[in-house]
């Protein structure tokens, strides 16, 4: 349910799609600018992964590598302190998604889920972007509980659970060779399983794994199954070819198969994307296409996609949004 109601034909000055790291400090920023800004946070959602209001941080247990928490945090508890500190200045919040954009008119009008039609003068879209999961039943109960299956290894690779341990990583594109790059600091092996006898990643890519020592590939082979009660203790595979399973003992298990950014409900809105389907911005700006709406977070970045870059990319969103607004004649 949404905590405001606004008069009819109000029009709200910033209107913040998504509740992530880019959301709730776009919030932040916005809210300390006076903007009176309303976050519209999504509901939770299942397609066949979790999508979760908060974000990817939602799905990671221990967060050691976001300054200013000495001793770690989880990723849920993060989200609720960014979400908190934003309604303390004044953000308010609607449980809905957005199903619906019209840029074409000003004030925008968006579409809820609920029902609601709200119209703003300035939009910052947060939405991120989900993992791209197996969608094993063992998988994503495992991810959801912290279980040591995960889609960041940079996130989650240094955390003692996987120190000196088998780790397996899924994948056969260049974000696989990275991820499983960076756990061989980390774990005593790493195995890449990919459904192919090569990997697809770039000739240079490929070379830091199948020459490094730490590595193993594992050819021609999906994971059918994950085993273990509340941690991971193998994996189970099936050879594509030959059809026969074993069994891999690994104490993690990293995705790395892609990410889909959260843009189904911007498609046909007259925003444009990049090659890959995220949200193209002007250089070294929040700025899309359309004048008066915004991006940040995963949602426009497929490179990093931290949490301290995508609450980077919404203060700058917010900032960009206050002096639009500002250049517009709205205070």
């Amino acid at each position: 349910m949404s905590t405001h109601t606004p008069a009819d034909n109000a029009v709200e000055k910033l209107v913040i799609i998504g509740s992530g790291p880019a959301g709730w400090t776009a919030c932040i920023y916005g809210a300390r600018a006076n903007l009176a800004p309303r976050a519209i946070i999504g509901v939770p959602a299942a397609n066949p992964a979790p999508v979760l209001p908060g974000g990817q941080l939602m799905l990671t247990t221990e967060v050691e590598n976001y300054p200013g928490f000495p001793h770690g945090v989880s990723g849920p508890e993060m989200m609720s302190l960014f979400q908190q500190q934003a309604e303390r200045f004044g953000t308010r919040i609607t449980n809905a998604d957005v199903v619906k954009c019209d840029f074409t008119q000003r004030p925008f009008v968006l579409e809820t889920s609920e029902g609601e039609t709200i119209r703003a003068h300035a939009v910052i879209i947060a939405t991120g972007a989900t993992a791209n999961w197996i969608g094993l039943p063992n998988e994503l109960r495992l991810a959801m509980n912290g279980g040591g299956v995960s889609a960041c290894a940079v996130c989650d690779g240094a955390l003692p659970a996987y120190r000196n341990q088998p780790l397996a990583v899924v994948g056969g594109g260049d974000t696989a060779m990275e991820e499983a790059s960076y756990l061989t600091k980390f774990a005593s092996k790493v195995y890449v399983i990919h459904r192919r006898d090569s990997f697809r990643a770039s000739k240079a890519m490929q070379a830091r794994i199948l020459e490094n020592p730490k590595a193993e590939a594992v050819w021609n082979s999906v994971v059918v199954d994950v085993v273990g009660e509340n941690f991971i203790e193998a994996v189970v595979l099936e050879n594509v070819v030959t059809k026969q399973r074993s069994t891999l003992p690994v104490k993690g298990l990293f995705i790395a198969i892609g990410h889909s950014p959260a843009t189904k409900f911007l498609q046909g809105t007259g925003i444009e994307f990049d090659e890959k389907g995220y949200v193209l911005l002007r250089t070294r700006s929040s700025k899309t296409n359309i004048d008066g709406v915004f991006a940040a977070g995963d949602v426009a970045d497929a490179n990093y996609r931290q949490a301290i870059t995508a609450s980077g990319m919404g203060c700058q969103a917010a900032i960009d949004a206050e002096r639009w607004l500002a250049d517009h004649g709205v205070h």
